[in-house]
């Protein structure tokens, strides 16, 4: 898998503590707010709303919270103005990386994130140097100890997804972003419990990496992912298991 999917799998065991700090909520409100504001406030219309909806309650967040937030992106309610901001940049060892932020402050954002590479031998791109290496897909992860392979490779199908893997003990389901609660729909109509879902970006190649490599990616990565204007990070690594479950052991 590219470097993001194996990441998110660690930033999943550590969604708890991140929640505890309330840095999570924070850019999940910020998520809904843009959703609804790009896409309107009605979930079943706005797949990107939903997701983050989804996943916002998936961490427990109070329903009130999550309601202010869609009526702060769709102008019922006044709140901060915030702007979505798409930076290109490239890592060490030529590894492509794509940061999307949302902020009320565009030169905090640049000046955060030009730090951030400056210090871990990064450097910002020129517009378009980065994204044509990206996809927009769409990626639902359902548990496979708990349901024949073939039952969701026919559910996933009816509902046009593009392709489904099995990953250790999960099937990843690839989806079109216009597809996906689509799918998510069907799955669940028929009792499938989904563990996770989410809207992301694809690279359409990978630059493979070594343990080194790889640690000093990795930092970068995570660091630029903390940010609190920085809303998701995408890189076209590559990254042995065995070195990712390394790591995955040392983050807890």
């Amino acid at each position: 898998m590219s470097g993001h999917s194996k990441w998110s799998k660690i930033k999943r065991k550590k969604a708890s503590a991140d929640a505890k700090r309330g840095k999570l909520f924070t850019k999940l409100i910020r998520e809904i707010t843009v959703a609804a504001k790009h896409g309107g406030g009605e979930p079943s219309a706005n797949p990107r709303l939903r997701t983050a909806i989804d996943e916002a309650r998936s961490l427990n967040m109070p329903n009130e919270n999550i309601q202010r937030a869609i009526k702060r992106g769709t102008g019922e309610l006044e709140g901060q103005t915030l702007e979505e901001v798409t930076y290109e940049a490239y890592g060490p060892h030529g590894v492509a990386i794509l940061i999307e932020v949302v902020t009320d402050n565009r030169n905090r954002a640049t000046g955060a994130i030009r730090y951030v590479l400056s210090r871990q031998n990064g450097s910002l791109g020129s517009q378009g140097s980065v994204a044509w290496q990206f996809k927009a897909q769409g990626i639902i992860n359902v548990d496979a100890k708990k349901y024949d392979e073939d039952t969701i490779i026919a559910y996933a199908l009816e509902g046009g997804a593009i392709d489904i893997k099995k990953d250790e003990d999960v099937y990843q389901i690839i989806v079109s972003p216009e597809n996906l609660s689509k799918v998510k729909d069907i799955l669940q109509n028929h009792n499938i419990e989904i563990s996770s879902s989410e809207l992301t970006k694809i690279p359409q190649s990978t630059v493979p990496l070594a343990e080194k490599e790889a640690e000093k990616l990795l930092k970068l990565y995570e660091a630029l992912d903390e940010l609190d204007d920085v809303q998701h990070v995408y890189a076209n690594f590559d990254i042995p298991d065995a070195i990712m479950e390394k790591i995955s052991s040392a983050t807890g």
